[in-house]
């Protein structure tokens, strides 16, 4: 097989998990059924992942642009992190590794510590960093990013993992942006 193949098969194996740990979280998710739905042996998971437990850790890749947003005043943060948000959010929702986390962070605890840390590392500490430089005081600025960051977590639980109708994204855009804003302030 050229390395060619090889690569556009492990995507095509990503894809399917990530698809179907969004879908149904960890437990319920087989080596068996991720190779189905690529059409692969399940040979290759293990070749390329070691497993399930290696097929969900590169599944789980994540990246959230977050300093994107900070590229302007404090007093326009609100409206820019909720864009970010909502144009996340309103994506691929099957192909999301942050919405993967969040779903298997009450099976697993592996993933519950990788959720936090990921959360810590590339959302809350930017923030932190972003609400400091611009003038906060270290315990105020990281006590608004804690706000923040917790609000917006439990929002994408309740909007993502249970489902819950919380408005079309112009709506919930709106909402958003104006809780963050105040919690920004302060």
């Amino acid at each position: 097989m050229s390395s060619r193949n090889a690569t556009a098969t492990r995507q095509r194996i990503l894809d399917q998990a990530r698809r179907q740990f969004a879908r149904h979280g960890y437990t319920a998710i087989t080596v068996k059924g991720v190779a189905d739905a690529a059409g692969v042996s399940p040979n290759l998971i293990t070749r390329y992942f070691g497993g399930k437990e290696g097929l969900f850790v590169a599944a789980t890749q994540v990246e959230i642009p977050v300093e994107d947003s900070f590229g302007g005043d404090r007093s326009e943060l609100g409206a820019r992190l909720a864009a970010s948000i909502v144009r996340r959010w309103s994506g691929d929702r099957e192909e999301d590794p942050l919405l993967v986390l969040q779903r298997a962070s009450g099976e697993r605890p592996e993933a519950a510590e990788a959720l936090a840390a990921f959360l810590d590392t590339n959302s809350l500490e930017p923030l932190h960093r972003y609400l400091r430089d611009g003038g906060l005081e270290d315990a105020e600025a990281r006590r608004r990013a804690a706000a923040i960051d917790a609000f917006v977590l439990g929002v994408s639980t309740r909007y993502r993992v249970l489902r819950s109708d919380l408005g079309n994204p112009a709506q919930l855009e709106a909402w958003l942006s104006t809780v963050i804003q105040h919690l920004a302030d302060g």
